[in-house]
């Protein structure tokens, strides 16, 4: 059932967020049936992208990552994925109370999830690791998903429209800062020595 949500979202995103508030799947099974597999499209088309095609900065030679640093990139960047987004969800189910939400069962993680389908299936044009291509086809994913965000989260929360807008802002601003925070632990993490190993 998830999969049928994940492609109802990219063509009928209003019916399909009454769909998923109708299911109310689980946790585990949302993971199971969603996260863990589109999660994987970015690792793996990353992984791909950055061993066996590389990337040129202007007329200099490609650059590639050796397989063991992609590999170790690629795990800590689906890891990071699967928690962000649970993480965010848990902020979400607080944020629901303050939000007088009409519905207190914590449909947070699903949210989350949902929301971010746009960003999954866009991983996939890491394969094709060009900054301009990869950013323009972000953007686009990423506009995508504050979309579903402000249109889904009145529905899946049964609050009201104006109450949602607020709602989804306050989640987007949690979700920018958790970007940011991704980044300063990407950070020291290279600085520990698990950064990239570049090869020409």
């Amino acid at each position: 059932m998830s999969l049928t949500h994940t492609f109802g979202l990219l063509t009928n995103p209003d019916n399909q967020w009454k769909a998923i508030r109708k299911d109310s799947e689980s946790v585990s099974r949302l993971y199971t049936g969603h996260v863990l597999l589109l999660a994987l499209i970015p690792a793996v088309a990353g992984f791909v992208g950055t061993t066996q095609v590389g990337w040129q900065i202007g007329d200099g030679q490609i650059i590639r990552l050796s397989t063991n640093s992609a590999l170790s990139l690629s795990v800590l960047f689906y890891a990071a994925m699967l928690a962000g987004i649970f993480i965010l969800g848990k902020f979400i189910d607080f944020f629901a109370a303050t939000y007088d939400a009409g519905d207190q069962t914590p449909r947070g993680v699903a949210m989350a999830a949902y929301t971010a389908t746009p960003m999954f299936l866009i991983g996939v044009i890491a394969v094709y690791p060009n900054i301009w291509v990869n950013m323009l086809a972000g953007l686009a994913a990423i506009a995508y998903a504050v979309y579903l965000l402000y249109e889904g989260l009145p529905i899946l929360m049964k609050i009201p429209e104006d109450r949602g807008f607020m709602f989804a802002t306050a989640v987007l601003t949690v979700g920018l800062v958790m970007f940011v925070g991704l980044l300063a632990i990407s950070v020291v993490i290279w600085s520990v020595g698990i950064g990239p190993i570049y090869v020409n």
